[in-house]
């Protein structure tokens, strides 16, 4: 079961300072990334602006295929084990798997797809930012 909900809304930018700097006039403030992600955090979800090239090579896509304004939504997951479940339900449901559950460097388990209309999701669990008990997203988790 795929509970309803977003967790992290990454964009894909040309100039990640940039657009930083945009959501920091309106008042947004960073949270500590090392990532190479420059991340606010939201009510319940985080919105994250990542390298456009960077962006594409992850999902493992030619950054052309992208388009502007090139986004994914993410989906937390409470274990590593639950990444590659939901990713067999998306496919089951019509979705396109792009990236099979895979460990990534930084210490996560993710994996993406596409669902039909084109929307790239990434499918994640992050040691780091563990969910709370009611689902909600925080980066850097609850503590």
């Amino acid at each position: 079961m795929m509970e309803q909900r977003v967790s992290l809304i990454t964009v894909g930018v040309e100039d990640p300072e940039t657009a930083a700097a945009f959501y920091e006039k309106i008042g947004w403030k960073r949270v500590d990334s090392p990532d190479g992600v420059i991340a606010f955090d939201l009510i319940g979800q985080t919105l994250g602006l990542y390298p456009l090239p960077a962006l594409a090579d992850e999902i493992g896509v030619d950054v052309g295929t992208l388009g502007s304004g090139a986004l994914t939504l993410s989906y937390n997951c409470r274990s590593k084990e639950e990444v590659a479940q939901v990713l067999s339900k998306v496919e089951d449901a019509g979705a396109e798997v792009l990236k099979s559950a895979s460990d990534v460097f930084w210490g996560g388990h993710h994996g993406y797809f596409r669902a039909p209309e084109g929307t790239i999701w990434e499918v994640a669990f992050n040691p780091f930012s563990p969910l709370a008990s009611d689902g909600a997203f925080r980066w850097n988790g609850y503590g």
